[in-house]
């Protein structure tokens, strides 16, 4: 059985920090990661810059981004869906 590799796409959640550039956001991704030593939790921030066609994003919405090819010299990802509006 083949297995489709476009299936094995990774999917993340996050909130969009940027959105001035053109077709273009910035999406942070909080984890609270347990620090191996001391056993306190510690926020961890990843930022990806995602490809919006449609420029409709604004900030703090929180998105769902998906990996894809390479789109720009800092851009692999694109936007999937809207999951809520900022408020």
């Amino acid at each position: 059985m083949k297995i489709d590799k476009r299936n094995l796409r990774k999917e993340r959640i996050g909130v969009v920090t940027s959105n001035k550039m053109e077709k273009s956001i910035v999406v942070s991704e909080v984890k609270r990661m347990k620090h191996p030593m001391y056993g306190k939790f510690v926020l961890k921030t990843k930022r990806y810059i995602a490809h919006d066609e449609s420029n409709d994003c604004k900030i703090g919405d929180t998105v769902k981004i998906m990996e894809t090819r390479r789109l720009s010299k800092s851009k692999n990802w694109r936007l999937v869906e809207i999951i809520e509006r900022a408020k």
